[in-house]
């Protein structure tokens, strides 16, 4: 089980975006607007006025105290070096004609979506519980891979939507799977509106939160044991002191966008963001 459990960190690790090796396409291809989380208006396919030339960003060590919040709680999961390097070959969009620069900046958001579903299938073959679909996971997952070695064009075509609707259709049975040997009394939660929810303590152990609306919800040492977080949307949610060993489906970018603690306990899956305190 630890070599399993050591394979599965090492999978997802290369499942993390590596800015090195992308041209980014980040900066570049997504919109934003003005909001808490950026300082200004960006138009898709437009450059961030923060780029270098290099493709690295000029403010990246005071992206918050510039009130650039939503690049720190972004990652593509590996899109943006397997859109750089494999599917344009290491052709940098600055230098060649418009049209690639286009396609690429038009394949990095179907690409990035493809590469979430691998980092959600990597996790569910990692749930001993899950073995009953555990077949159907390690298709779905040669599948994915697949679908990401495509051409441009092929990325461009696809419909990741429908795609996407097939994974979930394993991961909702994987989770039922989870949840099932969870001690406590696993509610639903699924898509609940928790905005500003007081939550302190909460026993949510194997609870189902995919998809909730947690923003700014108070989680202060509440008990997320084995609970599914697809989706959940974790801005702002205070996690001080909680425990989440075992929970599953959480990834980076939602614990980046919490807020938590020296004291929170997190699934060996993601690391404890820097700018949370040190406090206990």
């Amino acid at each position: 089980m630890l070599n399993g459990m050591r394979d599965h960190q090492a999978e997802q690790t290369g499942l993390r975006g590596d800015c090195e090796r992308c041209f980014g396409l980040c900066c570049v291809a997504l919109p934003f607007a003005a909001s808490a989380d950026f300082a200004v208006d960006k138009a898709a396919g437009t450059p961030c006025r923060n780029l270098r030339e290099d493709h690295r960003c000029g403010i990246h060590a005071r992206l918050r105290q510039k009130g650039f919040t939503g690049c720190t709680v972004y990652d593509c999961f590996g899109a943006g070096q397997q859109v750089s390097q494999i599917t344009f070959g290491g052709q940098d969009w600055r230098t060649g004609p418009p049209e690639r620069a286009r396609r690429m900046f038009e394949v990095f958001p179907v690409a990035r979506q493809l590469h979430e579903l691998l980092w959600y299938l990597t996790e569910a073959l990692a749930l001993p519980a899950a073995r009953p679909v555990h077949a159907e996971l390690r298709k779905a997952l040669e599948k994915t891979e697949e679908l990401t070695g495509g051409t441009p064009e092929e990325l461009a075509a696809l419909d990741v939507a429908a795609h996407r609707q097939e994974v979930n259709v394993l991961l909702l049975r994987t989770s039922e799977l989870a949840r099932a040997g969870t001690k406590g009394r696993r509610k639903d939660r699924r898509g609940a509106d928790l905005i500003g929810a007081r939550l302190k303590g909460a026993d949510l152990r194997g609870a189902s939160l995919r998809g909730a609306c947690l923003i700014a919800a108070d989680l202060t040492g509440a008990d997320l044991r084995g609970a599914d977080l697809i989706g959940a949307d974790l801005r702002d949610t205070d996690l001080t002191d909680a425990d989440l060993t075992g929970a599953f489906f959480l990834t980076q970018p939602q614990v980046n966008a919490a807020r938590g603690s020296a004291g929170t306990r997190l699934p060996g899956s993601v690391t404890r963001p820097g700018h949370w305190t040190a406090q206990v």
